[in-house]
């Protein structure tokens, strides 16, 4: 067995629920800053250690003014008990400005660890989480658990040398007090031990209805419209208190598990004073020590059980940065599952074709949303897809990008499968405009530009007109430079849109989706819009999907989605030629009977 395995099996032994090895996961962090955590953690050791001072120094003096009254008084004691203590205090200030400093730093470059690793999740992962989870999980529990971490830390080393220079001034003085005293030490502090146990899953129920406590205040902002408009208030109202008397009703319970621990402390230091008070009267009386030792022990022990009085409110904080620090390293240490295969292939444009081959899908085990479709899609082709809601249509583009992987079958590009290109040169190939996309808060420059950070004046212009949106930016003051508001709240839905195709003209890739792209706008803004999609689909691969069917009607071929299987493949007159085909079927619900109404 080598070295390295010993030494990993006695931490094992000994840390058996892993507090050491997640705080080990974190050090490396600290590695840039490893000088001023050294000064902040070392200068621990002699803040605790000067405690001893002032009860060892106590002894002389008691005994030589309190109790033989000479005038050769030991003046310069009080002078030394001011030294120290005013040169504890320097140090104690000086940790802490260098704890704050070192776990300021060191929490940010966890979050800046954390939010690559957020924007590298799969799809599937935030299908399954809300707004709250991620604030709690990528955010609060790095403030929570590094920013108490080095404080931790501190105040362990301090208060383990403050126990050593303080149980030496207790032997020192009267080993046989001293024993009374450290017994009572250890069993004030063993239920601590238990702490963990009492409070895990507590609170982790309890972070859960934090969570949805901060969803609820996101909600509040971003569906207020809603809100308004249905008079949901009180809906929202029981709602958010119903998870607000959950929180409470978890924390009275951690209190209820936890509370019982620091008034036993206070009844066992009590009980172990006691004994040492009344012990050391008869030794005093005895003779076995003097008044001196007797008020420096007790002044030691006092110092020495205040901060263990304390622990047990101290315990309850401390283990919920533990498992803070356990939830921040899952997510450090978790894999993203798409990610791209060690020998992946860079995709340069597309020059064929793109194929669907026996494609099978799903977004929960056992539940299909793909049954096994296949079909070929050929360069410069637009191929719309149109079919019942929920029947697999946005699930089939999403997969392209591999916003999802699939359960079995290929989809391939070129003749080779997605899986096997690098995520970045397969998405630089893709455009998507969504039905609702998505703008940052920020100016309308910055929005477009996010199709491609690195483009041109004259690039960007050029997108701008393509997308119809030059006469709407002429109009505002500030032109490109108007700020849009957080998720774009200032602008019309057909204006958001065109956002997002100006986009997509920026990236200029070869693949394009339009993901019902007009389905939520007016006749008038559906007008200009599909203006702009069409030059923006010139001289593209383009996968269509669309509930309006005039959208469609020009594809080069159509594909007909029912219940997660392709049923019907063809163009507009094809498919109207198939006797009670489902498209035609479609087709005429949409026009025919809106003609004959008119």
């Amino acid at each position: 067995m080598t070295v390295k395995e010993k030494i990993s099996g006695l931490v094992k032994l000994f840390d058996k629920d892993g507090v050491m090895t997640n705080y080990a996961k974190v050090l490396p962090y600290f590695k840039k800053y490893w000088f001023r955590t050294a000064l902040a953690l070392g200068l621990a050791i002699p803040i605790g250690s000067l405690d001893a001072v002032i009860a060892l120094s106590l002894k002389p003096y008691m005994d030589i003014v309190m109790v033989d009254k000479t005038v050769q008084s030991p003046w310069y004691i009080p002078l030394l008990i001011v030294a120290f203590t005013s040169t504890q205090g320097f140090l104690n200030y000086l940790s802490t400005y260098m704890n704050a400093w070192v776990g300021g730093k060191v929490t940010n470059d966890l979050k800046k660890t954390l939010y690559n690793k957020l924007m590298h999740k799969d799809a599937t992962f935030f299908d399954t989480k809300t707004s709250g989870d991620i604030i709690r999980l990528f955010n609060n529990d790095a403030n929570t658990s590094c920013g108490s971490l080095l404080n931790n830390l501190k105040t362990g080393i301090s208060r383990v040398f403050s126990s050593i220079s303080l149980v030496a001034v207790l032997l020192y003085n009267s080993w046989q007090l001293a024993i009374i005293a450290i017994i009572v030490l250890i069993c004030a502090v063993i239920p601590l031990t238990k702490m963990r146990e009492l409070i895990k899953s507590i609170t982790s129920k309890s972070e859960s209805a934090g969570g949805r406590i901060i969803t609820a205040y996101n909600e509040a902002f971003a569906g207020n419209k809603v809100v308004t408009a249905y008079n949901l208030y009180e809906h929202q109202n029981k709602a958010f208190d119903k998870d607000l008397d959950i929180q409470f009703g978890l924390g009275m319970k951690i209190t209820q598990k936890t509370g019982w621990l620091s008034p036993m402390m206070h009844i066992m230091v009590s009980v172990g004073i006691a004994a040492v008070i009344g012990l050391g009267s008869y030794m005093i009386v005895k003779g076995t020590i003097t008044s001196g030792n007797f008020v420096s022990f007790i002044t030691a022990l006092i110092m020495l059980y205040t901060p263990i009085k304390l622990l047990g409110n101290n315990a309850k904080n401390m283990q919920n940065a533990l498992l803070a620090l356990e939830r921040v390293i899952k997510q450090l240490d978790a894999v993203p599952r798409i990610k791209n295969k060690p020998d992946a292939k860079v995709l340069k444009g597309l020059n064929d074709s793109i194929e669907f081959r026996d494609v099978k899908f799903e977004y929960k085990k056992n539940k299909p949303v793909l049954k096994g479709v296949s079909f070929k899609v050929q360069k410069g082709e637009t191929f719309a897809l149109v079919g019942n809601s929920g029947g697999g249509k946005s699930t089939i583009v999403n997969l392209i990008p591999r916003f999802y992987d699939i359960k079995s079958g290929n989809i391939l590009i070129d003749g080779t499968d997605v899986r096997d290109y690098t995520l970045e040169s397969l998405r630089d190939n893709i455009s998507i405009v969504f039905q609702d996309n998505f703008l940052f808060s920020g100016t309308i420059r910055e929005n477009i530009m996010i199709g491609n950070l690195n483009a041109t004046e004259e690039e960007l212009h050029e997108a701008i007109k393509d997308s119809y949106l030059e006469d709407f930016i002429k109009s505002l003051e500030k032109g490109l430079d108007t700020n849009i508001g957080e998720r774009g709240v200032l602008l019309s839905g057909g204006q958001k849109q065109r956002i997002g195709i100006a986009r997509a003209f920026l990236k200029n890739a070869p693949i394009l989706i339009l993901d019902e792209a007009t389905s939520a706008l007016d006749n008038e803004a559906e007008k200009i819009v599909q203006c702009a999609i069409e030059n923006l689909m010139k001289d593209r691969t383009v996968f269509v999907i669309a509930h309006r069917l005039t959208t469609v009607q020009n594809a080069d071929r159509i594909a007909v989605i029912k219940d997660g299987n392709l049923v019907e493949l063809g163009n507009h007159n094809e498919l109207m030629h198939i006797e009670d085909g489902i498209y035609r079927h479609l087709y005429e619900s949409q026009f025919v009977k809106v003609e004959a109404l008119i």
